[in-house]
């Protein structure tokens, strides 16, 4: 028995004659079957305003330096650059923030490097090694060792040899528990294994009001300090710095006294949720990285005592998690690293 096929019905205007009906409805059904995501992957990006999460207060001086970024990166990006401000908790809200943000590169944030060190300190339900993409290091401040005017010491090192020959009476304060400023002289104190008390301080303040009255022998600080030293009211005996800063240049850096890892700089960046495509990081970086080098955002900058400390991408997250070995182990020698899970 011979089956007889029904003929081949043409596709109306179309220029080639083999393709039957069939093939052009399979084809008009495919097309209606694709996802309109995929138009909107192919938008250009960004699309819409780009969110930038601040997790500090409005008005602080890293709030105003990222704003004034964020409107120099606007006419690179062609979209309006917003500022989210989420302060508290020492300022690592933007994480669980960002781990929630839809890896788009619409929404990123101002990474510093408390971030880090506290999710080695505590357990909290986010990792900011894995769950965030780092974009550029833009900067970092400058800490320094600080004792009263009316203090016997003139040098880091008189003090560092009196505290390991009178072990338990240097009285050191910090901004708090695991911050930067208690890290740093910890550092060097540990190389010696002297023993010290310390004082954290809620803030910089409180810690200078400390030491200007000698209610301290000794403090580190970030550039909070810079009023206080200009005033006489107390001695700058080092920096924590690479190098020396120009606004002190007679203070030396702890590296030059004999210190090569006491280079604290407590850096920052920015950084997008895990999973942003890397086509859009690398937008996200050269806009941001051309709008930190103009002389409007290095004049803010060197307002507060900071200056430029960039890092492209992946010299970025190398050094993150270079960092957040250092620390691990410095945290563990000082029994802060969080316990292991249960």
């Amino acid at each position: 028995m011979v089956r007889r096929h029904a003929p081949a019905l043409h596709c109306p205007n179309s220029q080639h004659p083999g393709v039957t009906r069939r093939h052009w409805l399979g084809w008009g059904l495919a097309l209606a079957a694709t996802p309109m995501a995929s138009a909107h992957a192919q938008a250009p990006f960004p699309s819409k305003p780009v969110q930038l999460i601040v997790p500090w207060p409005a008005g602080g001086q890293t709030d105003l330096t990222i704003r004034l970024l964020a409107e120099e990166a606007e006419p690179l990006l062609g979209q309006p650059v917003v500022v989210i401000n989420k302060p508290g908790a020492a300022g690592t809200l933007v994480a669980p923030a960002l781990k929630a943000a839809e890896p788009d590169g619409h929404t990123i944030g101002q990474v510093p490097i408390t971030v880090y060190r506290h999710a080695l300190m505590n357990h909290v339900p986010w990792d900011p090694v894995t769950d965030l993409a780092p974009i550029l290091q833009v900067s970092g401040v400058s800490f320094g060792l600080l004792v009263p005017a009316s203090s016997p010491f003139k040098t880091a090192n008189e003090l560092i040899q009196w505290a390991i020959q009178h072990p338990g009476e240097l009285i050191l304060g910090s901004t708090g528990i695991g911050t930067t400023a208690h890290l740093a002289m910890e550092e060097i104190l540990l190389q010696h294994n002297v023993k010290y008390v310390h004082v954290p301080y809620k803030g910089t303040a409180d810690q200078m009001l400390a030491i200007a009255s000698a209610q301290i022998m000794a403090g580190v600080n970030s550039t909070g300090f810079a009023p206080w030293v200009d005033k006489g009211q107390m001695r700058l005996l080092a920096t924590f710095n690479a190098a020396r800063n120009p606004r002190w240049p007679d203070a030396p850096t702890l590296r030059e006294l004999g210190y090569p890892q006491a280079v604290y700089t407590s850096p920052w960046g920015l950084a997008a949720p895990a999973g942003t495509p890397a086509a859009v990081v690398q937008k996200l970086h050269d806009a941001f990285h051309k709008a930190m080098l103009s002389p409007r955002h290095t004049e803010a900058l060197a307002r507060y005592d900071q200056s430029i400390d960039y890092l492209n991408t992946r010299d970025y997250r190398q050094a993150v998690l270079a960092t957040v070995e250092r620390e691990k182990k410095l945290l563990a020698r000082m029994n802060l690293l969080a316990p292991p899970k249960t």
